[in-house]
């Protein structure tokens, strides 16, 4: 069987300079509205295992929902946990995300997380999991690091001031800003447009570039979304599948009831 390609790296590679991905965050935990969601063209899809209630079962669900489509699948971890990126990694996640990365130390723990000795101490699986299809890669173990895509995720004080060496680190390949933890870690509740946080995230977009690595935000609002994209930011999360449905139920709700909808959400 053909060795699997990392889909997110494909598209990151060829993708126009000056021009940025788009994805959605999955946290519906559903393989059929994950699916819904894959048809609309996204460049990719993140499924929340931090806040949404996904299990490794349900991840492993909707992996294979939107395996066939065109948006790249991204799974988000929801902490450090070597044992359960292990899981993430044999059910054949790809591109991982990890929140909450303050220093390069950190970094280099994830990276050895995902790789095999001598390189680093993920558990040996081979034969018997499905990102090696039950055996039928044969080299799987010796070129697994090469079909993965480690995106640490800065969203503290903390890991703004370490993110030169999180970026530097060899193995992480992105490097995501989480504006609403970020502001909130920085005092800001509910206010990432704040100059303080606005400064921290371009002093993680320019240590990212620096490090060569590509830099990805989570802007809903369209205003926002653009002057990222304008800032350099390779790839950009505009839409939530539970706000999506919030947004669009509540304009429905308001619209036969008289009543006046929501405006857009610029902040989750």
């Amino acid at each position: 069987m053909e060795f699997p390609a990392n889909a997110f790296k494909t598209h990151l590679a060829s993708k126009p300079a000056g021009d940025a991905l788009y994805g959605c965050w999955l946290g519906l935990a559903n393989a059929y509205t994950a699916e819904v969601v894959a048809t609309a063209g996204f460049d990719w899809l993140l499924i929340d295992g931090e806040h949404a209630p996904n299990t490794v079962v349900t991840i492993l669900e909707q992996l294979r929902a939107i395996e066939g489509y065109p948006g790249a699948p991204i799974v988000r971890a929801v902490n450090h946990d070597p044992a359960l990126i292990k899981q993430l990694l044999d059910i054949g996640t790809r591109t991982l995300m990890v929140p909450m990365v303050e220093t390069g130390e950190q970094a280099a723990d994830l990276v050895a997380a995902t790789r095999y000795a001598p390189s680093g101490f993920r558990g040996m699986g081979a034969g018997v999991i499905r990102a090696d299809r039950w055996g039928s890669i044969s080299d799987y173990a010796q070129r697994a690091a090469d079909s993965l895509c480690l995106i640490a995720q800065v969203e503290s004080p903390t890991g703004v001031d370490n993110v030169e060496a999180i970026a530097q680190t060899e193995g992480v390949d992105a490097v995501f800003v989480g504006p609403a933890d970020l502001s909130t870690n920085m005092g800001h509740i509910g206010n990432p447009g704040h100059a303080e946080v606005q400064k921290s995230i371009s002093r993680v977009l320019e240590a990212t570039q620096a490090a060569g690595k590509a830099a990805g935000i989570l802007a809903p609002g369209e205003a926002d979304a653009t002057r990222y994209r304008e800032a350099g930011f390779d790839f950009i999360a505009t839409g939530l599948d539970v706000a999506l449905l919030k947004t669009a139920a509540d304009a429905n709700a308001a619209r036969h009831r008289g009543g006046s909808a929501p405006g857009e959400r610029t902040t989750y």
